[in-house]
């Protein structure tokens, strides 16, 4: 997997499945462009359509809390965004993110990352370079909740 670098959409704790896909972004013509437009509409107007192909999103903890809402990784990756970074992830939203090929990594040093800071990702090795703060932190796809690892099988 190659180096993902962007800018990195920074947002904090509890971004809910129900920001990413808002009730009304199923527009049911299959053009995940419609629903994609309306990702964080309540959160950040600006989100959808300032984001660019490379970009990160950055949260900190219970990232994709809330409902079962596939569309919403779906979403962020229809947007550019190629790469999730969190303290935690909600199980549902961990493994949705696995099931399209979004990366969805654990980073510890997550709330670090400012909006707007230029971040390579290299998922292979973990390794998470802040460009603009001049800092490497190390990321993982497996993180220890009580549910247990939700590390991918092989």
């Amino acid at each position: 997997m190659k180096t993902i670098e962007g800018r990195a959409w920074a947002y904090g704790a509890n971004i809910d499945t129900d920001a990413l896909a808002p009730i009304g972004s199923y527009s049911g013509t299959g053009d995940l462009s419609v629903g994609a437009g309306q990702c964080l509409r309540d959160l950040d107007p600006n989100f959808a359509k300032s984001v660019v192909e490379g970009d990160v999103f950055v949260a900190t903890d219970n990232m994709g809390i809330g409902s079962s809402r596939e569309m919403a990784p779906m979403f962020l990756h229809t947007l550019g965004i190629r790469c999730v970074l969190a303290h935690s992830f909600a199980r549902i939203f961990y493994r949705n993110c696995f099931n399209i090929g979004l990366p969805a990594l654990v980073c510890a040093e997550a709330g670090q990352i400012k909006m707007g800071d230029v971040i390579k990702v290299d998922p292979a090795s973990g390794k998470v370079t802040n460009e603009t703060q001049g800092t490497t932190y190390h990321a993982s796809r497996s993180q220890n909740t009580s549910w247990g690892s939700s590390k991918p099988a092989a």
